[in-house]
């Protein structure tokens, strides 16, 4: 951080001080920034450059350093990617795009979100939402669907939750899977009376027309999400992937926890690197982080809808604890006699023989008949069931000590 940020942060907590005065305090601590060191910067980006961050661009690959503790400046990284690898950073200079223009009152105006399927076929779906003004990642979520309009509804949930209200505006697809995210923003509006207040506080349209989300999402598959694209399509192609549900479970199994790892990684450098200013004048530049938490350093206000209640009547069907579920199964070869015992515990026996019913398996209630079969082809139906019939007032982490079955 610059000694300007670091002013400004100190103003947030309700510290006002001149960067003089900052400077003779970090003196009399004996506290300065660290010197530079080249040959980790060296080592850093020569491994970076080996995986994932091959796409990188300068500035992304100088906050990543920054954020492994490596002190190097900004234009030796330049220089380091130039001479590393020369062809790489050729592209990136000739890769050129003209954009309408953007404009967002502040932070939480709207956020944008929309999901990325190109490793759909593989079983690993991803979900996103990013703020309008600036461009503060929200949350960035892979799953088994993100099809299913109660997963999308719970990331908006948690996300309202943590931030203690909701945005003035949602932007999505056409799509069904957010129709659960359009009633509860509609929901909490419902009593506002300003211009986007309950039916005009959500908006759906074309996915290009969705721009600020759909135009990042070539930035995470520059900086992380590639090289899997790339390594599944291998695997279909040599005839190692068929695309069927065990394949996809295996897929699911090995590879989600990494990408999700991948994706936090690939959100936290976003949050904390500097945007370059734009032609574009009613866009800000600087510190997506910075902006969403101070925006009045932009002459901009936080547009958040403060919570006026409890939010607990909209997890049901819709929380953590199913999404807890499908994750604790996921990748694991279950019979239905699996998740018969794994119920029974949880929900009680009545509740458990309900579920079986409601999800096609009459025939599994009373008897061992069905313990045997697969369960995955059961699996969406059961899922369904669950969160349109039941609360998720269980624990999540309840589920760590029932030592699911599966192979």
């Amino acid at each position: 951080m610059s000694y300007k940020d670091i002013l400004k942060s100190l103003a947030l907590q309700g510290i006002i001080i001149t960067e003089r005065h900052l400077n003779r305090l970090l003196r009399a601590r004996s506290l300065h920034r660290r010197r530079y060191d080249l040959d980790a910067g060296i080592d850093f980006i020569v491994d970076q450059l080996q995986g994932s961050g091959k796409d990188h661009g300068y500035r992304w690959m100088y906050t990543k350093c920054k954020q492994h503790g490596i002190c190097i400046r900004k234009e030796d990284v330049r220089i380091l990617l130039s001479l590393l690898d020369p062809i790489g950073s050729q592209v990136r200079q000739t890769r050129r795009l003209r954009r309408r223009q953007y404009f967002a009152q502040g932070p939480n105006f709207v956020w944008h979100i929309d999901s990325y399927d190109k490793l759909k076929p593989y079983g690993i779906c991803i979900n996103g939402c990013i703020d309008g003004f600036s461009r503060n990642i929200i949350w960035l979520q892979a799953a088994l669907t993100n099809s299913d309009p109660k997963v999308i509804g719970g990331y908006f949930v948690e996300a309202v939750e943590r931030c203690g209200g909701c945005p003035r505006l949602v932007r999505t697809d056409m799509g069904t899977e957010n129709v659960v995210v359009r009633d509860i923003q509609r929901y909490l509006r419902r009593n506002d009376v300003d211009d986007r207040a309950a039916e005009r506080s959500y908006v759906t349209g074309a996915s290009t027309a969705n721009q600020r989300i759909e135009s990042w999402w070539g930035v995470m598959r520059k900086e992380g999400i590639d090289p899997w694209i790339t390594l599944l399509g291998e695997l279909k192609d040599e005839g190692f992937f068929s695309g069927d549900f065990v394949d996809k479970a295996l897929s699911q199994f090995c590879f989600m926890p990494i990408i999700q790892e991948v994706l936090n990684d690939i959100q936290g450098v976003w949050n904390a690197h500097r945007i370059r200013p734009s032609k574009n004048t009613n866009v800000p530049s600087g510190i997506p982080d910075v902006m969403y938490l101070a925006p009045h350093l932009w002459g901009a206000e936080d547009c958040l809808v403060p919570l006026t209640e409890d939010l607990t009547t909209l997890h049901e069907g819709a929380g953590k604890w199913i999404r807890a579920l499908e994750e604790e199964t996921m990748g694991k070869l279950l019979a239905v006699g699996d998740l018969k015992a794994l119920l029974a515990r949880l929900l009680g026996m009545a509740q458990m023989e309900d579920v079986l019913a409601k999800s096609g398996l009459q025939a599994a209630v009373n008897t061992p008949y069905l313990d045997g079969a697969s369960f995955d082809q059961f699996r969406p139906a059961m899922w369904r069931t669950l969160r349109e019939d039941y609360p998720t007032k269980i624990d999540p982490k309840s589920l760590k000590g029932e030592g699911v079955g599966g192979h």
